[in-house]
């Protein structure tokens, strides 16, 4: 089952159809996030990881949605460079999903299954709430919103050896 989560088609930010998988990574650091939030400037430290990491293996995956207090109304095109002018994020975007309801991508379907939050809970309570993966497509850790991305160096390394 896990090995499946790797291989969920996912869209690319700018349409292309991908997966993980096709990112051919050793970690995954997949998050769901929002251009107008109180959280949006860990795209630096999610870009920081990703220059920092990525050779060794890390692939970052953002995934902007739209459901938490509705502070990522833009479109992809809007998103992309928002992200790029404000942050300079380089590392991969994909296409707005829901991660919670009826629509949630089958992504954060299987990533919330994996890896329940607080008391259990299958579902995602604000934008930045973070899931790190193996290259396996088991969950290792998922990490509350509040949970700056400098904090999980430890877990990257000791994932990336």
């Amino acid at each position: 089952m896990a090995e499946q989560l790797l291989q969920i088609p996912c869209t690319t930010i700018d349409n292309r159809e991908s997966s993980l998988a096709e990112l051919d990574g050793k970690a995954y650091l997949v998050v769901n996030t929002a251009s107008k939030c109180g959280f949006t400037p860990q795209y630096k430290g999610l870009e920081a990881l990703w220059q920092d990491y990525q050779a060794k293996g890390l692939r970052v995956a953002g995934f902007p949605c739209n459901q938490f207090g509705a502070q990522e109304p833009g479109d992809e095109g809007q998103i992309s460079e928002f992200c790029e002018l404000n942050y300079g994020v380089s590392f991969p975007l994909f296409k707005k999903v829901d991660v919670n309801g009826d629509n949630a991508h089958p992504l954060f379907v299987q990533l919330k299954s994996q890896a329940p939050g607080l008391l259990g809970s299958k579902g995602i309570k604000w934008n930045f709430t973070k899931f790190l993966v193996n290259g396996q497509g088991k969950v290792i850790k998922r990490y509350a919103p509040t949970t700056k991305p400098e904090d999980l160096r430890a877990d990257i390394e000791a994932l990336l050896g």
